[in-house]
């Protein structure tokens, strides 16, 4: 036996016994505190929230904020009074001049203010990474507290693509300056519905 057999040969035989894995993380339900945190965070990372009730309320605030941008594009058919019609199912490339998106997060998380997305709420993959200014559209009900909260809900969910976004790009790389939109969105804005 060589000693590289002996070494391994002595490790088989000395371990540790088996224990059973620790209970799964879990926390307190999303409440008002959860909401709370969810908005300081966002607020502290460039983003902003907007709370309404519904939909016409959104409608009106897109309509006062950005009624100077050319191109606004919604996932969101309680939009369309306010929206570009027919966008859909373009060459990715067609949605370079998005002056803004406006799209629905499955779920918020509190203690990052991580929105999660996939696919067949964005249209197209490309869309809330390369428009101008994101808005995006959750219940206040679907705020969980923690990531492992969150990681609990999309464990076994089936999608192709899917992806966290919390706030506007930011980048300080260059010069060490903060530089907002390097990569993406320039702003994200937060419609907290309910």
């Amino acid at each position: 036996m060589t000693s590289r057999e002996e070494i391994l040969a002595k490790i088989k035989t000395n371990q540790p016994s088996a224990r059973p894995l620790p209970a799964d993380l879990t926390t307190v339900p999303g409440g008002m505190e959860s909401i709370t945190q969810f908005k300081t965070v966002l607020t502290t990372i460039g983003g902003a929230i907007v709370e309404v009730s519904n939909f016409e309320e959104i409608a009106q605030y897109i309509q006062q904020e950005f009624k100077d941008k050319k191109r606004l594009i919604s996932t969101l058919p309680e939009l369309a009074s306010v929206t570009e019609s027919g966008w859909e199912n373009k060459d990715p490339h067609s949605y370079e001049d998005v002056d803004l998106a406006i799209i629905k997060a499955h779920f918020g998380v509190a203690e990052n203010a991580a929105l999660w997305v996939t696919e067949d709420l964005m249209q197209q993959r490309v869309v809330p990474f390369i428009c101008q200014q994101l808005a995006v559209v959750v219940n206040k009900a679907d705020i969980v507290a923690t990531m492992h909260d969150a990681y609990s809900k999309i464990g076994d969910a089936e999608y192709g693509f899917g992806s966290f976004i919390a706030g506007p790009s930011k980048t300080a790389d260059i010069e060490q300056s903060l530089v907002l939109g390097a990569h993406g969105p320039k702003s994200m804005t937060v419609f907290l519905l309910g």
